[in-house]
């Protein structure tokens, strides 16, 4: 019995030890962990002091490559170089134009296809052995053909006739010199073809430039010759201000600013679809202010049957003539358009006043006897005429270089 009581006490002993060697493995592992070291404070670096040098930016870079341990390659920074600022674009080169003394002359050849088709038709025709009446009206019809116009077509082949008669013998050089001459005649020699440029007075008596304005309809080549006539002004040593008051056709101004630069002359202009007549009005005040020669007012293409736009033509003339007079109104007509240009010239002379005609388009046409209708009608004189796409094709008109040109020499 002993023996037993004895062997329970053991076993509740040794399971009391089991039981205690388990808690306190458990308890080992529920502590929480220990607490973490003080971190170490990197001190900052100290501020150099006298007699010491600066770290330098490259000292820094070195330190801190050997720090974070990657190997120092031994390159020297380099620095990148300044962004360089966009140049401002040149500005075009001024042009030199030729001189206009003689240009048509130079530019006979222009002429070349006019010259075979009523010129030398003419000379033709008056060379034959016998001028019957059939003869006469292939004349009459070879100079109606060429737009001279009925009447001074009549004109034309009366005095021819009469002279033929007395003359009797008709050597070729007498007849080209007959020609000539009454060609000249039809067209004129006596009127003043310059373009008026002197300078006017203003309303308060102060002087302001020679005003031109430059007017015609769509199509005619106006902001061109507006462009072409700066350079014949430049050329003949006149300094010139632009006013672009054709402000309804796109980069109209745009391309009559491109003339100007060419040649060194100042354009007004103002926003597209703009009132015209303002735009004309800054023009002078810039040309007064300038101290310019002349300026040149590019106007918008209108029809002529467009009774509203042709008011607004007249109201452009009325606005500039508050600076002063306006000393020319060019009409530019495209010498293709035949007796079509007349019924035009007629309407733009009720409404600005014509003082001259200038007549592009005539290289290469048939038409050249335009210049004789177109004189008649208006009683102005045609000052110059275009004879090519070149920009110093715009010449004065002469009539003995022109007359020469189509019976040639």
């Amino acid at each position: 019995m002993e023996i037993v009581i004895l062997a329970v006490v053991i076993a509740v002993v040794a399971l009391g030890a089991i039981s205690g060697l388990v808690v306190s493995s458990r308890r080992k592992k529920q502590l929480p962990p220990p607490p973490p070291t003080t971190p170490s404070v990197t001190a900052p670096p100290a501020e150099p002091q006298v007699g010491e040098d600066a770290e330098t930016p490259r000292d820094e870079e070195r330190r801190t490559i050997e720090e974070v341990g990657l190997p120092d390659s031994g390159a020297t920074l380099v620095e990148e170089p300044p962004v360089a600022e966009p140049e401002a674009p040149a500005a075009p080169e001024v042009e030199v134009p030729e001189p206009t003394a003689g240009r048509l002359v130079r530019l006979r050849a222009r002429l070349s296809r006019s010259q075979n088709s009523l010129g030398k038709g003419l000379l033709t025709l008056l060379s034959r052995e016998h001028l019957d009446e059939d003869t006469w009206e292939e004349i009459e019809d070879t100079l109606l053909t060429a737009d001279v116009g009925v009447q001074p077509t009549q004109e034309l082949v009366e005095r021819l006739r009469e002279r033929v008669r007395v003359l009797g013998t008709r050597t070729p050089e007498e007849l080209r010199g007959l020609l000539r001459e009454e060609l000249l005649h039809l067209i004129g020699t006596e009127a003043d073809r310059a373009v008026n440029t002197e300078n006017g007075l203003g309303a308060n008596g102060q002087e302001i430039p020679g005003v031109v304005m430059v007017v015609g309809v769509n199509g005619t080549g106006k902001t061109t010759t507006t462009g072409k006539l700066a350079r014949v002004l430049v050329a003949d040593g006149k300094s010139v201000v632009l006013g672009a008051a054709d402000t309804f056709r796109a980069a109209a101004a745009d391309q009559l600013q491109t003339w100007g630069e060419r040649v060194g002359a100042r354009t007004v202009r103002g926003p597209e679809g703009g009132d015209p007549a303002s735009v004309a009005y800054d023009a002078v005040k810039e040309g007064i202010s300038e101290g310019a020669d002349v300026v040149l007012i590019d106007t918008a293409g209108r029809l002529h049957t467009k009774t509203g736009l042709m008011d607004e033509l007249g109201k452009v003339k009325r606005v500039v003539e508050k600076h002063g007079p306006v000393g020319e109104v060019l009409l530019v007509l495209d010498a293709t358009t035949g007796q079509n240009g007349l019924v035009q010239a007629r309407v733009f002379a009720e409404v600005v006043d014509i003082t001259g005609v200038v007549l592009t388009k005539l290289d290469g046409t048939a038409k050249g006897g335009i210049i004789v209708a177109v004189q008649r009608e208006l009683g102005v004189p045609v000052k110059l005429v275009g004879l090519g796409e070149g920009a110093d094709d715009l010449a004065p008109f002469e009539p003995e270089a022109f007359v020469d040109a189509l019976i040639g020499d």
